[in-house]
């Protein structure tokens, strides 16, 4: 058969004879197997599987993964069982056949969630064995070559889902090449028009750009053997979906982008790169801050290569990327290169495999983090579109974060601990805010505190996904702490009514009550009563009685701390304060929310025992708390000014301020001021009280 022939002589250059033959068998087995199968495009099926064998052998894939890729539709499709291949092949190649054949269940057409638990099994046969995902990713090449003969919706998701997850894999893990070409076909199935527009304007502007390219090329190369440098000049071509995203993101025109001619430098080794750089900007004046040295500072895929954009003739820009030819083979085919370049299989992987193996670790350790796995693939997906920046700690070793990062994300990138007991951070020895985005070459100092606890208004500016991850996990550890602490003193606040406690009930009653609920300990049934999702009356009502026998609500106030954390909160609407009658209304998933015992919004429920509970202030209560006033006056000059620092005066802080005029003599003054209690909210009043040409102060609640 010519195809597998053809093969065998291209992967007789770099295996040995046996492994070919292994190759060679895997080929004839699958070709057995999918005897009778037909492609939708008419073809014996057998052609997908060498097409995809044949993609791993231009990245010189090692013989398990060919053999992986000749049998990896085996399972799913012709009814042979793994332990099959495993006598026929080994376990290592059944492994990988198996991996890849479980992720083939990844589309668009399911829930979200459904999508979210593939990408989950993805992590995990990527962890076991990192070429499960190249031979799927060669698997999802060739399908998207051949994506013609599939219907217009069909063509569109498969394409969606390939921009979406599998080209930002191939680019985390380093494979530039794979990345272009999932990208172009992504985009040509997505966007049609659009691609054959960009398409034909490239092809028109290459045509007007041959000659400047031409004397560009010359001029870098007599520059090179002017200096005695040997190195290989070629132009740089930017690939359709690159100038798209470019158009889009940057708001630029065509032109303006196809008037940067790009160029690749490629030499023998690193010491080169760098007298490279030397000449070409002897050569041409370089652009100030447009150099970037990812040899020292390799990007996270294990990308290295010196980036410069220099004048060239006629005040053209010149971008210029210099690499070895090691570096080239990493740039294009990153992992996959660990194969080609590792001398045994002893040696311990380094540079791109270490850092894509250091990758799927993380992953892992978000898969266990995760509440559930939408949440996990959105913490994914943010680290699948890193633009590094390069941050370096206090002892001078380097980070690298995604663009945008804050301290926050530094800390948790240290070490979760860090991350969790952080209050406060220092760049380059100065105090800054937690959330000011790093720039690449600052070192960043954490100050933390033990028993320090994770802020939930860190997740509106942290961009990892690891930080995105603890912080939600340690939320939900503290939520769930204070949600069970409230929760047990709700319920023996009832059952106290009737002379009973939690501890006087027989655990036989609280067993039977747990399986009648479906919850496995008492703590789960508590912190159920803390979050509102069930009623104490209701709870306890069931603990003491059958079912059915009426209990009399309970007698006297529950008094609240304030000290309650998550699961309590002060209503908006009416704004209560220490020494105001409150009631509790209880928010399935919220706890308890204070309310005024006359607020507007809770009349209908006020007097339902299951829906609100009498709340008193605890005599040693501390804090600050909002209260909305409007302060009617006459106008006059400096006003904001006088009723700040009237407030001042009273020991208050004024939060938020606004003003709006009447038939320009009155003023309507609304402010937001933050008191102790009734008592001090007394006293502001009263200094408020004290200014000329105050007409009326009104407290508002609903």
């Amino acid at each position: 058969m010519p195809g597998i022939e053809a093969l065998a002589e291209r992967l007789s250059t770099y295996l040995g004879p046996e492994q070919v033959n292994l190759v060679r068998r895997a080929y004839f087995y699958a070709e057995q197997a999918h005897d009778g199968q037909r492609r939708r495009s008419g073809e014996p099926y057998v052609t997908h599987p060498l097409a995809v064998a044949s993609i791993l052998a231009d990245m010189h894939m090692d013989h398990q993964s060919l053999m992986a890729a000749m049998l990896h539709d085996v399972i799913e499709d012709t009814g042979i069982a793994k332990e099959a291949l495993s006598q026929q092949f080994g376990e290592t190649v059944a492994e990988l056949v198996d991996g890849v054949s479980k992720l083939t269940q990844m589309n668009f057409e399911t829930k979200a969630e459904a999508q979210a638990e593939n990408f989950q099994k993805m992590a995990m046969a990527m962890a076991r064995d990192i070429r499960v995902i190249l031979v799927k990713l060669a698997d999802r090449l060739h399908n998207m070559r051949t994506l013609e003969v599939l219907s217009g919706e069909k063509r569109r998701r498969i394409a969606k889902e390939t921009l979406e997850i599998y080209a930002p894999i191939a680019n985390r893990l380093g494979m530039h090449t794979v990345r272009v070409e999932f990208e172009d076909l992504g985009f040509k199935a997505m966007h049609p028009m659009r691609s054959s527009l960009i398409h034909r304007a490239v092809k028109a502007a290459r045509g007007n750009r041959k000659e400047i390219v031409a004397k560009i090329e010359t001029s870098l190369a007599n520059c090179l053997a002017a200096d005695g440098i040997e190195g290989e000049v070629s132009g740089r071509q930017k690939h359709l979906y690159g100038i798209y995203k470019k158009m889009r993101g940057k708001r630029r025109a065509f032109t303006e982008i196809m008037d940067v001619y790009a160029f690749r430098i490629i030499v023998d080794k690193v010491d080169t790169c760098y007298r490279v750089l030397g000449a070409v900007h002897n050569l041409y004046k370089p652009l100030p801050g447009r150099f970037k040295d990812y040899i020292a500072i390799p990007k996270a895929n294990g990308y290295q290569s010196l980036h410069t954009t220099l004048f060239g003739m006629h005040g053209v820009p010149i971008e210029i990327q210099i690499r070895t030819r090691e570096m080239e083979e990493m740039a294009n085919n990153g992992i996959a290169a660990h194969w080609l370049y590792k001398s045994n299989e002893e040696e311990q992987p380094k540079g791109s495999h270490a850092r894509a193996r250091q990758w799927v670790k993380g992953i892992l350790e978000l898969q266990q983090r995760a509440g559930n796995s939408l949440e996990f693939i959105e913490s994914v997906k943010i680290d699948l579109f890193p633009d590094e920046v390069y941050v370096f700690t206090p002892k001078g070793r380097i980070m690298e974060l995604p663009k945008g990062s804050t301290a926050v994300d530094f800390a948790y990138a240290v070490h979760t601990d860090v991350g969790n007991s952080c209050i406060a951070c220092r760049i380059n020895r100065r105090l800054a805010p937690l959330s000011e985005p790093l720039q690449s070459g600052s070192t960043v100092e954490i100050v933390s505190a033990p028993g320090a606890r994770p802020n939930p208004a860190w997740l509106n500016f942290v961009v990892t996904g690891k930080a995105r991850t603890h912080i939600r996990h340690a939320l939900k550890q503290q939520r769930r702490s204070e949600s069970i602490s409230l929760g047990e003193r709700l319920l023996n606040k009832v059952l106290t009514g009737f002379d009973s406690t939690l501890e006087m009930i027989p655990q036989e009653r609280i067993q039977a009550i747990l399986t009648e609920y479906r919850l496995e300990l008492v703590e789960d049934l508590l912190e159920d009563i803390g979050l509102g999702n069930r009623m104490a009356y209701v709870v306890a009502r069931r603990l003491l009685s059958a079912e059915g026998e009426q209990l009399p609500a309970p007698e006297g106030p529950l008094a609240i701390r304030g000290t309650e954390g998550l699961v309590l909160s002060y209503a908006k609407c009416c704004t209560p304060i220490p020494g105001d009658p409150i009631v509790g209304h209880l928010s399935a998933g919220k706890g308890m929310v204070v309310h005024l015992e006359d607020c507007r919004n809770i009349s209908e429920v006020r007097h339902n025992p299951e829906k609100c509970l009498q709340l008193s202030w605890a005599k040693d209560i501390t804090g600050e708390f909002n209260v909305e006033l409007r302060v009617e006056l006459e106008h006059q000059r400096g006003l904001i000014a006088l009723l700040a620092s009237s407030v001042n005066a009273a020991d208050g802080n004024i939060e938020k301020i606004s003003m709006d005029e009447r038939d320009g003599r009155i003023s309507v003054v609304q402010l937001v001021v933050s008191v102790h209690d009734r008592v001090h909210l007394a006293r502001v009043i009263k200094k408020l009280r004290t200014l000329t040409g105050v007409v009326r102060i009104t407290r508002m609640r609903a």
